[in-house]
């Protein structure tokens, strides 16, 4: 399994209740493939320095996740055919950044304190 970091732009016209749905349904996706959910940082709505599909703001979310390529290619696509989402951007956090779990997450720990 591979680090990979989600950031979801949705319209912030709509309700907190279709947002928490909606990134919820995401979550449970990637989970039912088997990825290992993480932090989720909500950021809420921010301003964009340009237009995005005839808005000007927008509702930001941003988590964590580990998973198998495919499952990210899953919620890369159901991301795409969502009408809540304005845009949407997942990466592949390397290992020299993100850190070889096991071998590495003693050396993690002591550089916190």
């Amino acid at each position: 399994m591979r680090p990979y970091e989600v950031m979801v732009i949705f319209d912030a016209e709509l309700e907190d209740e279709v947002i928490r749905a909606s990134l919820e349904q995401s979550l449970k996706l990637i989970e039912s493939q088997g990825a290992v959910r993480g932090p989720v940082d909500v950021w809420g709505k921010r301003r964009f320095a340009y237009e995005m599909k005839h808005r000007w703001e927008g509702y930001y979310v941003v988590f964590h996740a580990k998973s198998e390529p495919a499952a990210m290619d899953e919620l890369h696509r159901t991301l795409s055919l969502s009408d809540e989402v304005i845009r949407h951007k997942v990466l592949r956090i390397p290992d020299r950044v993100y850190g070889k779990l096991g071998s590495n997450s003693k050396a993690v720990t002591e550089a916190k304190e």
